[in-house]
């Protein structure tokens, strides 16, 4: 088996059907963060599933097949999506599209910025220092989320996170490396067990907007399953087209609206200046859960390039904007499974059931606590990943200069996400009103503070002496080199 720091690069040996498990268990990780954002948005949840897949397989070809990245639906557009769409309206979502179609072209922008000038030239303002606390950043950010989808049920999302830790720990051979989908599947057959045993139905929300669930003694806090999404498997039908025609932003050539055009493009284009910034947070998490460095091989222009052409796809016909998957970076640094294989047959997967409502539909009704549990493991993943990234780079936190620029972006991120419940800061330019998240924001910062604060003129300390009373007292290195010297002449 070929491995490296303790990982499996070459999953192939592992035999088709532990892969095929392998790549499932990718899908089911990525799979209730991805159709959350359609069931917000009103986009439709098969095409999401579609030109998840397509996109992950794009970026794959395009960075030479060398990065295991999977690309789900990016959360950073929703207030984008609001600003044009705000209750889902059908005829006004492919102008929202339209927009992160265009948004889309500011990474291939960058990439050829970088492909032109070299990477050193952009990677250089981003730093370990900025990195690591904008990947301990989107951990922590994310984990809200998780935490609400927990609340719904605590007991059956503990049980769902003793799956995965103990299967992770305690677990040998593939049990070891398939923790998360054996959470799923085990919390879930739990809560089946349930709902036949104790379940009732019980409205939790208005009269107005009812969500009917199935729960224990009817209690909102120990929720099992959403009435409506049973009752969608039963009605969904097994072979069916991804999307429709006027579902697409090819439905307003020769009828669109020339207004809502410019304010879709003018409020949506600008927040990929933040995805941009997290996308590349993102590739230094995979990278230093991998041990490979893939802003260098393929190259971060490769990897922009990717995930821009995957989301102007996906926004042309519908879905929503693409982005590198955190939660599929949690299941890398859980497994230690590194191939990206693995994460190709997790995207025919994702392409087969975008064709199927029905499996669409029964991979939707996973009670959301037990998602909610896997997400929170997940997403504390990715928060020590950055820890990780962190230390292995040797910050040196007794700087001032590093001090205030991981506090910067650390408080902005998680202070602005939790500050309003969009999770986000409006900047208003004349009559448009451009969304920030607080990642933005934070990651915006530290950029700027890492690129004006001067680094700390005392020097660089390397060694320990002893002074006349026995102390220890910090060494420069021209007094260490001094005092090597004097020890090779005796």
């Amino acid at each position: 088996m070929s491995t490296q720091q303790s990982g499996i690069y070459d999953a192939r040996k592992l035999g088709a059907p532990k892969m095929a498990v392998l790549g499932a268990q990718h899908m089911f990780a990525m799979f209730g963060a991805t159709v959350l954002v359609p069931a917000l948005t009103g986009l439709s949840v098969s095409a999401t599933l579609l030109f998840a897949g397509l996109g992950t397989l794009l970026f794959h070809l395009i960075t030479k097949k060398k990065v295991p990245a999977f690309l789900g639906s990016s959360f950073a557009f929703l207030a984008g999506y609001g600003a044009i769409a705000p209750h889902g309206e059908k005829e006004l979502l492919p102008y929202a599209c339209l927009g992160v179609a265009c948004a889309g072209l500011l990474y291939l922008i960058l990439a050829g910025l970088i492909k032109a000038f070299g990477t050193e030239r952009v990677i250089r303002f981003f730093p370990p220092i900025v990195t690591g606390p904008i990947i301990i950043a989107i951990g922590l950010t994310l984990a809200g989320t998780a935490v609400t989808s927990c609340s719904t049920n605590w007991p059956l999302a503990i049980l769902a996170i003793a799956i995965v830790v103990l299967c992770n720990v305690c677990g040998k051979g593939m049990i070891k490396i398939v923790p998360i989908i054996l959470g799923v599947i085990g919390a879930s057959i739990c809560a089946i067990i349930l709902v036949l045993a104790f379940g009732q139905r019980v409205n939790i929300g208005t009269l107005e907007d009812p969500t009917v669930v199935y729960a224990i003694a009817k209690s909102a806090k120990l929720q099992l399953f959403d009435a409506g999404k049973v009752d969608a498997i039963k009605n969904a039908a097994w072979i069916g087209l991804p999307f429709k025609g006027s579902d697409t932003v090819f439905s307003l050539f020769g009828k669109a609206d020339g207004n809502l055009v410019l304010t879709a493009i003018i409020t949506i284009v600008p927040i990929a200046l933040a995805t941009i910034v997290e996308h590349i947070g993102d590739i230094s998490a995979i990278s230093s859960t991998v041990g490979d460095n893939f802003v260098k091989d393929p190259g971060l222009h490769r990897t922009l390039t990717g995930d821009g052409l995957a989301t102007i796809a996906a926004s042309l016909f519908g879905a929503p904007a693409n982005t590198t998957y955190g939660e599929n970076t949690g299941v890398l640094s859980l497994t230690k499974v590194f191939d990206p294989r693995v994460i190709r047959l997790a995207a025919y997967f994702a392409i087969v059931f975008s064709f199927s409502p029905k499996l669409a539909a029964c991979i939707s009704a996973i009670p959301t606590p037990v998602m909610g549990g896997i997400s929170l493991v997940l997403y504390g993943m990715i928060s020590a990943v950055g820890v990780r990234n962190v230390v292995e780079s040797h910050i040196d936190f007794s700087k001032v200069r590093n001090v205030i620029i991981a506090a910067m972006i650390l408080g902005l991120s998680v202070g602005i996400k939790y500050y309003d419940a969009s999770g986000a800061v409006t900047i208003s330019i004349g009559s448009v009103s451009i969304p920030l998240t607080g990642l933005a924001v934070g990651a915006f910062i530290g950029i700027i503070l890492n690129a004006i604060l001067p680094f700390d003129k005392e020097p660089e300390l390397v060694g320990l002496k002893k002074d006349i009373k026995g102390l220890d007292e910090p060494v420069s290195k021209t007094r260490q080199k001094k005092i090597n010297k004097s020890k090779k002449k005796h």
